[in-house]
């Protein structure tokens, strides 16, 4: 691949860290389902933002495959319809494996805006689903959760791209 004038190089990504990333952000989603907000309509869903991200940057380890365990084993923690949250994770990160070359042409905001409608399509999903088995309407508030998730989508890119920015034997004379 052609690289962007500017741009670094990276080193390639630990298996270990990619999907311990993942773990981690499962565990944060289960703690915030758990925590002061319950199951509020408007919490970003950070396994879904890991999960685009190892899908855009590392499709070779992650996929749709990946996606719809982790889908199932929310779908379990919830208590939600089983395969609710599985469905929607995998129609994201098939949009993220069609959208994954054009978007890393993009600088990172720009990259937060293209992701946009990916989020909105998973919760569209879910919130279909939901709706179809005879469940409630979460309401209004539920239109924060994708634009929270877009947000999160720098600081996502910084935090996951670090381990990869750090020179392999740093030194004076190898500035990559």
């Amino acid at each position: 691949m052609i690289m962007r004038q500017g741009q670094q190089l990276l080193l390639p990504a630990n298996p270990l860290f990619v999907w311990g990333s993942l773990l981690a952000a499962m565990l944060c989603d289960m703690f915030l389902n758990m925590g002061l907000t319950g199951r509020a309509a408007w919490v970003p869903d950070l396994l879904a933002v890991v999960l685009v991200f190892w899908t855009v940057h590392q499709p070779q380890r992650v996929g749709i495959g990946a996606a719809f365990v982790f889908g199932l084993l929310m779908d379990v923690h919830q208590g939600a319809l089983l395969g609710q949250n599985a469905l929607a994770y995998t129609v994201l990160s098939f949009f993220a494996v069609t959208i994954q070359r054009r978007l890393l042409w993009f600088p990172v905001p720009l990259q937060a805006l293209q992701v946009l409608p990916l989020f909105i399509a998973a919760h569209v999903v879910e919130v279909s689903l939901r709706l179809l088995a005879g469940g409630a309407f979460a309401g209004f508030w539920m239109l924060l959760s994708p634009l929270l998730e877009t947000l999160l989508w720098p600081l996502a890119s910084i935090a996951l791209l670090a381990p990869q920015r750090r020179a392999p034997d740093p030194d004076a004379n190898r500035p990559l």
